[in-house]
């Protein structure tokens, strides 16, 4: 920290009341008012030095009263400047620092002590020792720049908040890889630059090159962005650094966000003096500010960051542009988000659901509206074309697996991408008020290739079932069209044999699947019949491909878990079947009621052959079954 002491009585101190007892060593002819304070001060050594005290003298009206009153309402810094620039007057040893630099150097512009009015005046010296000394030091530059929130105009009109910021600015743009020039935290080394420009650094083996962000973290919002503005300008800093800075800065000044999508007390009554709409404002313009502030590179920040700053953005109502540009960064990677990131509360007064599924769909969509898969090569000069052919086999070989990586990670990425969706589901599928065309298009928005299984969908589509059981059976079936049964796994087959919220369909699919499957992994794929195998290849099944496991990386609640136990009777499947199609027959077009009239053939038929599924399963399929399909039935 730098001082300086300037006045012609080095070897003394003096108190705040010293411009009062020096005044009263002379006779008093001039009183100055300084906001709600009076001094009593000889006008011959204030004048001389001040201008402006000289203007206000021979303009006041009672200049030939024996104490004349001069009124100084505006004055900047307060009593604390105004007595620092009298002392300096009277040649009182005053003590400069960089916490009373700013408000010294605004007060000594105010009274014009300018060396037009007599040289060697405080206006030169103060401008001597701030730049001289002030802006070599990394802390004394910041906290110069934090004391000029105090006096945001003058700052601004003496250029003092400018070359604050360009100090600072060029210190980290200089020193890149340093880390040893913080002081605050748990670092406890800082940096010592004497007024004749030398520097001495200790330096910190353990520290990283963010070590700037700490240090910048305590100023406040507008300053903070024009300091990180002019950092991102000069080029030099790693788009990491910025957005670690970044995020040191967001979690020393939003607020903690709780799971029902509110913000804690503690950081909403920071002051008793502001209510709490004039804190959520704001902090709404410290998240928008963070917001314009991320670098434009991917992976600058993490995907749990930027969904943060999603969930505070929707819970401050910040602007519509920010939550858009959030929600098109969460959607470049949104292959590293996890669930937990995905549920933000939903505090829309026209929807009644708990998550916001609506701002998930929009992530979805910026991630499906990316360039995942690999771009056209551009067109090529005859020059490069020829030092293309020249190359080497083996380095055209590299090349061609380095695009196969690139491609397949793309392609990875939606895999990921999936599943995650398919466990969002899961959770918001709970909710009573989540409606079930909201519930298809979040599964629909994944392209078919991405899923390998459908064990994951499935799940979600039972608790959906098993939350809102007041569907009908036309809805059933239009939730149950997203979910392919060839693509379930033996265990979810099992599950969803004896499903009794499944429609009719999707029941009699699952078996005649899981049938065929069981055929296949005991070794009889040659001894199928023939109308079996036709329908398999005419469904794009391979016989001879086992179904994968289960997935069991998901954490379900107790009352979701699948209980397979008893599952393996083909006598408790086809009596499941039986009872789906009493309740299909049950809930006819006619809404006849369930006491045996009305009842179709095919229902009696089936009935009527209970422990012969296999028998049961070729009747069903033979009313359905194509002319192409019968042709082959009867070629065996």
């Amino acid at each position: 920290m730098k001082f300086m002491k300037l006045g012609s009585r080095p070897d003394t101190f003096y108190t705040a009341e010293a411009v009062r007892s020096v005044s009263s060593e002379v006779s008093s002819d001039l009183i100055i008012q300084v906001k709600g304070s009076r001094y009593l001060l000889h006008k011959f050594p204030l004048l001389s030095k001040c201008l402006r005290l000289q203007k206000l003298c021979s303009e006041s009206p009672d200049s030939s009263s024996q104490h004349q009153v001069v009124q100084l309402a505006d004055f900047p810094g307060g009593v604390e400047a105004f007595e620092l620039c009298a002392k300096f007057c009277y040649g009182i040893t005053i003590t400069l620092s960089p916490y009373n630099i700013v408000a010294a150097r605004c007060s000594a512009e105010y009274l014009q002590m300018t060396e037009e009015v007599e040289k060697g005046n405080l206006i030169q010296k103060l401008e001597v020792f701030f730049n001289s000394c002030i802006l070599r030091g990394w802390k004394d530059s910041i906290v110069s720049l934090q004391t000029t929130k105090a006096l945001p105009m003058w700052s601004e009109d003496l250029g003092i908040t400018s070359r604050c910021i360009e100090a600072v600015a060029a210190k980290v743009l200089s020193h890149p890889s340093k880390v040893c020039l913080s002081h605050s935290h748990s670092r406890r080394v800082r940096d010592d630059v004497s007024c004749n420009g030398t520097e001495s650094l200790r330096h910190n083996k353990s520290g990283n090159k963010g070590w700037w962000g700490e240090d910048l973290a305590e100023l406040s919002i507008d300053l903070y962005w024009r300091t990180m503005i002019a950092i991102k300008s000069g080029g030099k800093i790693p788009s990491n650094l910025i957005g670690d800075a970044l995020k040191i800065y967001a979690s020393r000044w939003l607020p903690n966000v709780t799971s029902n999508g509110h913000l804690k007390k503690q950081a909403v009554s920071d002051s008793d003096s502001e209510s709490v709409s004039e804190v959520t404002s704001k902090h709404r313009l410290l998240l928008e500010s963070l917001v314009s502030l991320l670098p434009a590179e991917k992976g600058a920040v993490s995907c749990g960051f930027l969904l943060k700053l999603l969930k505070a953005s929707n819970i401050l109502n910040a602007s519509s542009s920010s939550k858009m540009e959030l929600a098109r960064r969460v959607g470049l990677q949104l292959e590293e988000a996890t669930v937990n990131d995905l549920l933000i509360p939903s505090l829309s007064r026209t929807n009644d659901t708990v998550y916001d599924v609506e701002l998930v769909m929009t992530i979805l969509e910026q991630f499906m509206a990316q360039g995942q898969s690999p771009p056209t090569s551009p067109a090529r000069s005859r020059m490069a074309f020829e030092r293309r052919r020249s190359r080497s086999a083996e380095n055209i070989n590299l090349e061609f697996q380095e695009s196969r990586r690139s491609s397949s990670a793309s392609h990875s990425s939606k895999l990921k991408v999936a599943k995650l969706v398919d466990r969002y589901l899961q959770e918001v599928a709970r909710d009573v008020n989540f409606h079930l065309s909201k519930f298809i298009a979040l599964a629909e928005i994944i392209p078919d290739f991405a899923r390998h299984d459908h064990d994951d969908l499935y799940r979600a589509i039972d608790i959906y079932l098993k939350a809102h059981p007041e569907l009908n059976k036309s809805e059933r079936k239009r939730l149950c069209r997203i979910l392919d049964c060839k693509k379930l796994s033996m265990e979810a087959c099992m599950h969803a044999a004896q499903n009794e919220l499944l429609p009719l369909r999707v029941v009699v699919q699952v078996l005649f699947f899981d049938q065929a499957r069981a055929a296949a992994a005991g070794g009889k794929v040659t001894d199928l019949p023939a109308n079996i195998k036709a329908l398999l290849t005419a469904h794009g099944i391979d016989p001879s491909k086992h179904a994968a496991p289960l997935s069991t990386t998901t954490s379900i609640h107790a009352e979701d878990n699948w209980s397979v136990s008893g599952f393996k009777s083909p006598k408790s499947r086809s009596s499941t079947l039986r009872m789906k199609l009493a309740e299909d027959d049950d809930f006819n077009q006619n809404g006849l009621p369930p006491d045996g009239i009305g009842r179709n053939s095919r229902f009696k038929a089936i009935c009527a052959i209970p422990t012969q599924p296999k028998k049961m399963l070729s009747k069903f399929w033979s009313a359905n079954r194509t002319t192409t399909e019968k042709n082959r039935v009867k070629s065996v």
